[in-house]
């Protein structure tokens, strides 16, 4: 089992602890010791490593982790950072080809394969467009 550096963890708490008692990402990030960008500091809240594993001690508790993850989804949704992607169409991907039969033949074997490949149609292209 790995051993937890306390002196880290007591940082990683107290960001927690920030956090939840009403400061915003980099504040809560600064008093807790440490320089972050937004996205760092949003990440480190979102990281479940915290919580500990087999191997890992936790340092953080599931409530707290908790509570840390609803306020940023409640700041983020205040802020209109929460969009459901609903009604987006699924994309549809040629799944199957025709081609007719090679009538010309070339000498240059790269002018063969041009006009075989010039040959080829997606039978997937009519499908969505009804």
């Amino acid at each position: 089992m790995a051993v937890v550096d306390e002196e880290k963890a007591a940082v990683v708490r107290e960001l927690f602890h920030n956090y939840i008692s009403g400061l915003a990402l980099i504040p809560a990030a600064e008093k807790s010791g440490l320089k972050l960008h937004h996205g760092s500091a949003g990440r480190m809240l979102r990281n479940e490593k915290y919580l500990g594993d087999d191997y890992y001690p936790a340092i953080i508790d599931k409530e707290t982790f908790d509570k840390a993850e609803e306020i940023r989804m409640s700041r983020a949704r205040a802020l209109g950072r929460v969009r459901k992607l609903e009604g987006k169409p699924d994309s549809v991907l040629p799944t199957s080809f025709s081609m007719p039969a090679v009538r010309t033949v070339y000498e240059n074997p790269f002018e063969q394969a041009a006009y075989a490949y010039s040959l080829i149609e997606s039978e997937a292209s009519a499908v969505g467009t009804e």
